[in-house]
């Protein structure tokens, strides 16, 4: 069970910068995404682009910004867990939460800050029976965490952009045999990549299906087999397989938030604006998740917002105590 002062669900940039107005308050934070890295959609989507409406950057790039609110939380020894998302929360009693991710993580908070962008990134999955069976470490995965599990094993990898062309070529070095899958003879990919994967092809490095879906997928308690028919000849083959990786994009939604009993409007999260609470006590919502009158989907609205949700979650989780704001200009940011 890990415990902490406050569990952030959202790795994105309002998340982080939560850490900091945190952290000043002296509350330890631990974030949860089911991106298998932080900075959101920042980090996953735009990267490389620029930023024009941060305060003090006449631009900044996207992950360049990232980068600079990892180092800002980094005093505050934040903690993640990336990779995994959250399925449900519990709540044992006042200022006491469970968290409970797909992979069985459980987290135990005193404070929930759901931060979540416009939800969580979902995988987009092939239209293949039996795929949820396999989940969960079972031999199908939706993103790539740890390479090196993948070390002498046969894999399949079905899709036809950067990641499936990056993955393919990394994975060709370590993996026992790689098959990529792809539904048209044309790639979305960067060309210099898709020029690798069709040398590795014909050098007999990898199998490439062109023209092909995933058919299905079969095997005892684990993966076993994976099914493809080509579209043109409507021929059908088995490919032996120990991991099947499909990589068709990541689409947002609010996922299992919607059970937590929050008031939803248009799946964002109401909240109420002096501190950006829910309808549950000692849940908060902060970024573009949350909605009230005159909501703007900003940035730097998000900042506001983790700093008016951290000083009101310092006064639920130390009733009675009195707190008399200090500038970090005058104090400086001392840590733990």
């Amino acid at each position: 069970m890990i415990t902490t002062d406050i569990a952030i669900i959202g790795a994105g940039p309002v998340a982080l910068f939560a850490i900091f107005e945190a952290g000043l308050l002296k509350m330890r934070c631990h974030l949860i995404d089911y991106l298998p890295q932080v900075g959101g959609q920042l980090s996953e989507i735009y990267p490389k682009k620029p930023i024009y409406d941060i305060p003090g950057f006449p631009s900044v790039l996207a992950q360049e910004l990232i980068d600079n609110l990892v180092t800002q939380a980094e005093p505050f020894n934040p903690v993640y867990t990336l990779g995994e998302r959250i399925e449900s929360l519990e709540k044992l009693g006042e200022r006491d939460f469970i968290l409970t991710t797909n992979m069985g993580t459980k987290i135990n908070a005193s404070v929930i800050v759901i931060a979540g962008g416009l939800g969580c990134f979902e995988p987009r999955k092939p239209e293949v029976e039996n795929l949820s069976k396999f989940e969960n470490g079972k031999g199908i995965s939706y993103m790539i965490l740890d390479p090196e599990s993948y070390r002498d094993k046969n894999i399949v990898i079905a899709g036809g952009g950067d990641s499936a062309l990056d993955w393919t070529i990394f994975l060709a070095n370590i993996s026992k045999k790689v098959t990529l899958v792809h539904r048209s003879e044309a790639f979305r990919g960067a060309p210099d990549s898709v020029n690798k994967v069709m040398k590795l092809a014909e050098e007999g490095k990898i199998n490439l299906l062109l023209n092909s879906n995933l058919t299905r997928v079969s095997g005892d308690t684990f993966l076993q087999k994976v099914g493809a028919i080509n579209l043109k000849t409507k021929e059908e083959q088995t490919i032996e397989a120990d991991n099947l990786i499909p990589l068709f994009g990541l689409s947002p939604k609010l996922g299992p938030i919607e059970t937590f009993g929050l008031n939803i409007d248009k799946n964002a999260i109401e909240v109420n604006t002096d501190d950006y609470s829910t309808n549950i006590e000692g849940v908060y919502a902060i970024g573009d998740i949350n909605t009230y009158k005159n909501k703007l989907k900003l940035i730097l609205c998000g900042f506001h917002e983790a700093a008016l949700m951290s000083h009101s979650a310092y006064k639920y989780l130390n009733p009675g105590v009195k707190y008399t704001m200090k500038y970090t200009t005058v104090n400086g940011v001392n840590t733990f």
